[in-house]
């Protein structure tokens, strides 16, 4: 092995032998480690096929009815596993891209004593994408207990005037490291440029009504593989529907849907 090599199996390691039930902050180091590629080789488990042919296939295994990959961290933890087949060595970036958007996690040295550390398929997730733009999980989702009526007020008459929204939702987001934040959902027509420039603006023009020093944020509802936006979907109603405030016979012209007309409106 590379002396390269020696010391990106080394980190992985040092990192994973830091992980303790408890440890947020040492977990986090290791899924860093992970999305370095200079730190981030592991070695994959085939189960069918030889590195590189276009019939491998990786081995898998079931933990509390979620799936994983299996893996080891270096040559001397792949002897010491005894796999018998062949295996890859990848970045764990790259192992990343591919194993989430199947649900697949990702578990490190299912043979060591206690049985390893496994990376559920929403960690990978952070890791293909950019650990920063996602929060640490696991995740505390509640609906939002601070009373904000004028920013709410604010927000619903400007996405109801940006015809790309169709709907919005809130929830109070607790990440396990980090910043508790206001997070509000955007169901959307439409994606195009114009259409997230249009969204991008009303965010904008609605924040200033927000208590100062409160953190928002968004996310897409139409993200799949987004936890906040599958909370949204599955417990959250829109605070804001367009659809259901469209009336079966017209409104009257001054009410505009129930809402007070906006002098200066653009």
């Amino acid at each position: 092995m590379s002396a390269s090599g020696t010391a990106a199996a080394g980190q992985v390691e040092h990192m994973l032998r830091q992980v303790t039930p408890g440890r947020y902050d040492a977990y986090e180091a290791l899924l860093r480690a992970l999305a370095t590629p200079s730190s981030g080789q592991i070695w994959m488990l085939l189960w069918h096929g030889q590195a590189g042919s276009p019939d491998a296939q990786y081995g898998t295994m079931e933990v509390g009815g979620h799936s994983y990959a299996p893996c080891v961290t270096s040559a001397q933890e792949l002897s010491a596993s005894g796999w018998n087949r062949s295996y890859e060595v990848v970045d764990g970036l790259d192992v990343a891209r591919t194993l989430y958007p199947d649900h697949y996690g990702l578990w490190l040295n299912p043979h060591a004593p206690g049985g390893g550390v496994g990376i559920p398929w929403l960690d990978l997730r952070r890791i293909a994408t950019g650990l920063e733009r996602q929060p640490a999980g696991p995740l505390r989702l509640t609906e939002p207990a601070i009373e904000i009526p004028q920013f709410y007020a604010l927000l619903t008459q400007n996405a109801h005037r940006t015809h790309a929204v169709r709907s919005l939702r809130r929830a109070w987001v607790q990440p396990t490291l980090g910043t508790p934040y206001l997070a509000i959902g955007l169901d959307v027509y439409d994606a195009s440029p114009p259409a997230v420039d249009s969204v991008r603006a009303m965010m904008q023009q609605s924040i200033g009504a927000a208590p100062e020093g409160l953190p928002v944020s968004t996310v897409v509802m139409s993200d799949a593989y987004d936890p906040i936006a599958m909370w949204l979907r599955a417990h959250a109603r829109p605070f804001y529907d367009r659809e259901a405030h469209a009336a079966p016979t017209p409104a009257p012209a001054a009410g505009g849907y129930g809402y007070p007309p906006v002098r200066g409106a653009y």
